[in-house]
């Protein structure tokens, strides 16, 4: 067993763009990674390099000829119409970039690592995973493959579960549910907002039985959160008694990020971590969606403090404050950051009144779950 927490990363993430004026073009896992170290957060004995995952470990989910495709495709910087076509790269926010292959292919191996150091017990943070939309034979979401899902069937294959995934982002985890269709040792958990892109997990929609979907409505609010956390996720992952459990934590929920109209602090995705970790004996908390330099990379790493037990500074210390002060964002927010972003971790609580919908979200899905 793991007798501290680990965090897994690598230095591809740093130059890697997806394009100039891509949404993920911007600094997360290597700004996460830097501002821990900034804090004192990560000594070297508690960070591992990611591995990158070779084309039969990702076989184990995705089609061979698509994994080849992405390689050819990463190659030759272009990819034939009908490739195109068939695998949806270098199109719909999934572009042709140097890294097209070696970048998800990290990630996935990432994942596959912290499934290895976790299989005794313990706890790692990867915040390079979490691409939750990708499909086996094609990219989906600017998610080329889908590491969640491997780093589940790789628990399972090692006789680890039943296993929950719970899911954090914004945007409906439709790659995982899918995955997993019907499977009885997977629970399938995702907060997300309602009819926002993929426009998939209505609350009714179960995976074949074992998926709860809690579509919540646009500007929730932390206590909103709470609510939806303590009233049904942490319910029904109690009830489901983990083995292992793999947390999405996208961090495009947050007020400050531009692709959802989600208004919850970085504090309300630290207490559902927080709430989250001691439901089972193994924990892999990965990254997902997040596209505001400065909130994705203090929300990462609160949830790195978060998982480590850190003391969360009133105001950042001079490196920490230098780092988030270097950063550039290609977008309007960005024009005029707020002070805040540069000399806190922590966001200004957002509370607000709990909604009926909310509560009948939530009484529904309960309510469908005795069944």
């Amino acid at each position: 067993m793991l007798k501290t927490p680990l965090f897994i990363a690598h230095e591809i993430y740093r130059d890697s763009r997806y394009g100039r004026t891509h949404p993920l073009s911007i600094p997360r896992v290597s700004a996460c990674m830097d501002l821990v170290r900034a804090l004192g957060w990560l000594p070297e004995s508690q960070f591992v390099e990611s591995p990158q995952a070779p084309p039969e470990a990702l076989a184990r989910f995705h089609d061979p000829a698509y994994v080849a495709a992405l390689q050819a495709a990463e190659v030759a910087q272009a990819v034939p119409e009908a490739i195109r076509e068939r695998h949806n790269i270098g199109v719909n926010g999934n572009p042709i970039y140097p890294e097209m292959y070696r970048r998800p292919a990290t990630s996935c191996g990432g994942t596959l690592k912290a499934v290895e150091l976790v299989r005794q017990g313990g706890l790692v943070h990867h915040p390079a995973g979490g691409t939750h939309h990708g499909r086996a034979d094609r990219a989906s979401g600017f998610c080329y493959l889908n590491d969640p899902v491997l780093g589940i069937l790789a628990l399972l294959d090692a006789g680890i579960g039943p296993v929950a995934y719970v899911d954090l982002d914004a945007h409906h985890g439709d790659g995982v549910q899918d995955a997993f269709h019907g499977d009885q040792r997977v629970l399938v958990l995702s907060i997300h907002e309602r009819d926002r892109w993929p426009r998939t997990g209505p609350e009714t929609d179960r995976g074949g039985g074992w998926a709860r979907n809690l579509p919540m409505p646009t500007e929730l609010n932390d206590s909103e959160h709470a609510w939806v956390m303590d009233n049904a996720v942490v319910p029904l992952v109690t009830a489901w008694r983990p083995q292992a459990l793999v947390v999405q934590c996208g961090a495009d929920g947050l007020a400050d990020d531009p692709q959802s109209r989600m208004m919850l602090s970085n504090g309300a995705l630290w207490r559902a971590v927080a709430n989250l970790i001691p439901l089972a004996p193994r924990v892999i908390l990965l990254g997902g969606g997040g596209y505001n330099p400065w909130s994705v990379a203090r929300c990462w790493a609160g949830i790195w403090g978060t998982a480590t037990g850190q003391t969360f500074p009133q105001d950042l210390p001079f490196e920490a404050e230098a780092l988030l002060r270097g950063f550039h964002w290609n977008h309007r927010r960005g024009r005029t950051p707020p002070d805040h972003w540069f000399t806190t971790l922590v966001d200004p609580p957002n509370p607000g009144p709990v909604r009926d919908e909310v509560k009948q979200v939530v009484g529904r899905v309960m309510e469908h779950s005795k069944t």
